[in-house]
């Protein structure tokens, strides 16, 4: 069946094709009883406008699409910032194309290739631990970027990031303040920036308390849940195991939650609150940032770049904050 155009609805209102256009878009000087006609033609044909067609004719073109390029879809950090980046999107009329990378940069490049084929007005972007000099040329033709959760290496653009490193210290302290000495570390990827922060903040809380870093107590590279459970059981192994665990994101910690037992006598303090850490048999304490203020901030950075700010690049901080719900899982 053939797609009806424009003048067919013309045709079926007893219009002109530029009274449908008007009426359609919403521009004044077209009466109510006129704009009543086109939307019953509209409803009658289903009629949808084509936005590309429309697009190329202005005079700055523009598709009302974003992509935003995160580490992993699946992890509910990022599924929860990719809904706050939807509800500012959505406030604008703006659709929003979300691939994942999990943290591989030939896979960001493909997706950003994918993204900026479809000729997006801006992306939001999670960066890999890879290089972004790539970007230079779509930026160069117009396509905006915003860092969100991490910087972009050898990229000036606007950024929004948390107090990574001072968030894992205040962690760490707490564990300090609780008897604890021998306290471990699990994380990520250490090319991963905030990685790095989160683990100079471990170091920072140790320093400061006179202790230096055993590297026997330091697990990086933990990508899964069932990495973070392997890790434990090594960590268990050792002469002199550890009493405490910091763990530096949710998949992280929901990874050794579930591979403690009842008989393990051991603290932990997490980075990233997460759904029901709350409502476990002993609550968790946890540094909390706020993935939702995360994506909107970035978003609102991003509109405003596609608007036309050219002012110098920003770098916005966001606040974590310790939450004590307390002494850790089995206690000291």
């Amino acid at each position: 069946m053939k797609r009806p155009t424009m003048k067919d609805v013309a045709r079926a209102a007893g219009v002109s094709p530029m009274t449908v256009s008007r009426a359609v878009s919403g521009e004044p000087g077209v009466s109510p009883g006129t704009a009543a006609r086109v939307e019953q033609a509209v409803r009658q044909l289903g009629y949808q406008r084509n936005d590309n067609a429309r697009n190329l004719r202005r005079k700055n073109p523009t598709t009302s699409t974003i992509g935003l390029v995160v580490d992993d879809l699946a992890n509910p950090f990022y599924a929860l910032m990719a809904r706050s980046v939807e509800d500012e999107a959505h406030r604008r009329g703006c659709l929003v194309l979300v691939g994942s990378t999990n943290d591989e940069p030939r896979r960001e490049r493909e997706v950003i290739a994918a993204f900026t084929a479809r000729q997006v007005d801006g992306l939001l972007l999670v960066p890999t631990i890879g290089g972004h000099g790539f970007l230079r040329q779509p930026m160069e033709g117009g396509t905006r970027v915003v860092c969100v959760d991490r910087p972009a290496k050898g990229l000036a653009v606007d950024t929004v990031t948390v107090d990574n490193r001072a968030g894992a210290e205040r962690a760490v302290r707490h564990l300090l303040g609780q008897g604890h000495t021998r306290i471990a570390y699990l994380g990520d990827r250490f090319g991963i920036w905030t990685q790095r922060e989160r683990h100079a903040g471990y170091l920072d809380a140790l320093g400061a308390h006179g202790l230096p870093e055993d590297p026997a107590l330091v697990r990086h590279e933990l990508r899964s849940r069932s990495d973070a459970a392997a890790a434990l059981a090594a960590l268990r192994g050792l002469e002199r195991p550890p009493t405490a665990l910091f763990t530096t994101n949710d998949v992280i910690t929901m990874g050794v939650m579930g591979a403690l037992g009842d008989g393990d006598r051991v603290d932990v303090v997490g980075f990233d609150d997460f759904p029901l850490a709350d409502r476990l048999s002993t609550p968790l304490s946890v540094v909390s940032q706020d993935p939702v203020a995360l994506g909107a901030t970035a978003a609102q950075l991003l509109f405003s770049r596609i608007d036309g700010d050219r002012s110098a690049p920003r770098s916005v901080v966001l606040l974590t904050r310790l939450i004590v719900r307390g002494p850790g899982r089995a206690g000291s």
